[in-house]
């Protein structure tokens, strides 16, 4: 093993002597957990949000070690796209009166009519 990872073997036996220092157990510890944590939100929560389920489950790490098991782990939380306004007010289209001005009180059926426009996300945008 040690001509094949290309060490001393004075060396490998020197480090399997070396007592498991505590801080580096807690750390394999809390990658799991920080793992399962981030695998249950569905891979959206950065560092504070697993900081605090962690902190919410009795560990006592700070965010900082938190967000630094996180990047060595690999993980990275989605992004959510931010609000898109897509109504332009300001163009030279015409545009329909308000005839109702909010009246939706009406004497029959039929007397008034109203539509609202929905979008539908779909796989290929919104529809």
């Amino acid at each position: 093993m040690c001509r094949v990872m290309k060490i001393n073997s004075g060396c490998y036996y020197k480090w399997k002597k070396q007592p498991i220092v505590r801080r580096a157990l807690e750390g394999v510890h809390l990658k799991l957990a920080i793992t399962r944590v981030f695998k249950v939100s569905d891979k959206t929560y950065g560092s504070p949000r697993v900081h605090l389920e962690l902190k919410s489950e009795g560990f006592v790490v700070s965010r900082k070690r938190v967000a630094k098991l996180i990047k060595e782990e690999g993980l990275q939380s989605k992004i959510r796209k931010q609000w898109k306004v897509t109504t332009n007010s300001s163009h030279r289209y015409p545009v329909a009166q308000n005839l109702l001005a909010q009246n939706f009180v009406v004497s029959r059926p039929d007397e008034v009519w109203v539509y609202d426009i929905t979008y539908v996300k779909t796989s290929q945008g919104c529809l």
